[in-house]
């Protein structure tokens, strides 16, 4: 399968999927939007155990495209029609992201706007080049947050400063990102690849059906209650009870040895 405007490469188990419009910061078109959609599903069809979602050149993600929106808007008459079928499918690609039941690690380098920057939040974990800087900048045109910002940004960071990142559209460097608990790591541009594929590697080796019912039970975490949660750590701990791995895992625990996990 090619994609015209994503690069996907699959090693060692990890699907590497790269924003491939680096003349536009990777802004995200209606193309793009499509392609993301299918290079995550064909992860899926491939069996990765991991994905690395990156950008070509020197951003991650500029967020949308405003030229696409503005031709769409000539062409339509209506200025909200990029706000309809294109973004209804960016969404989607958050809730594939969300619910696909493997780790996805974000390799931001360079600029990092608006929904690039929530793209990055609807991964698991976040690696970032010290160049690298996130913005909310939806308020500088007169918009408000799409693609998930509003739910994971509080949830990351807290509603206070959330609330300040979406009300200034203010940016901040990869270093205040990683205070504000924002991301996981701030590494050396030099270094952003090796370092996040080593972590995607690593997790590619865990037993990524637990994985992917950690990712379940973090998303469900801030609108259960207390014993909604219990019942779903419940009902997901006998679910992986029931799985390989677990008996794996408990083997290579008595046996003294590294356990082989196959995601089953």
């Amino acid at each position: 399968m090619s994609f015209e405007t994503i690069k996907y490469e699959l090693q060692d188990n990890v699907a590497v999927i790269t924003f491939n419009r680096p003349e536009a910061l990777n802004a995200l078109s209606l193309q793009l939007t499509k392609d993301l959609f299918s290079a995550v599903s064909k992860a899926v069809e491939d069996k990765a155990r991991a994905v690395v979602l990156t950008g070509e050149g020197r951003a991650f993600c500029s967020g949308g495209d405003l030229r696409e929106m503005q031709l769409m808007w000539q062409k339509e008459g209506r200025i909200e029609a990029f706000m309809e079928e294109p973004l209804k499918a960016l969404h989607d690609v958050i809730l594939l992201i969300r619910q696909t039941p493997i780790p996805f690690v974000a390799a931001v380098q360079g600029v990092c706007a608006g929904a690039g920057t929530n793209f990055a939040l609807a991964c698991d974990l976040v690696f970032a080049a010290e160049n690298a800087s996130f913005n909310e900048a939806f308020v500088r045109i007169g918009l408000s947050p799409d693609c998930g910002g509003s739910f994971f940004l509080p949830r990351a960071i807290g509603e206070k400063l959330a609330a300040e990142l979406f009300m200034t559209g203010e940016t901040v460097s990869a270093e205040r990102a990683a205070q504000f608990g924002m991301i996981n790591r701030v590494v050396p541009a030099e270094n952003l690849m090796t370092e996040t594929l080593l972590m995607a590697q690593k997790l590619a080796l865990a037993p990524t059906a637990s994985i992917g019912r950690i990712k379940q039970m973090l998303n469900a975490s801030f609108s259960n209650n207390l014993a909604q949660q219990l019942d779903l750590e419940h009902e997901l701990q006998i679910e992986s009870g029931k799985g390989n791995d677990f008996k794996e895992g408990v083997q290579a625990f008595f046996e003294k040895r590294a356990p082989n996990f196959t995601g089953s």
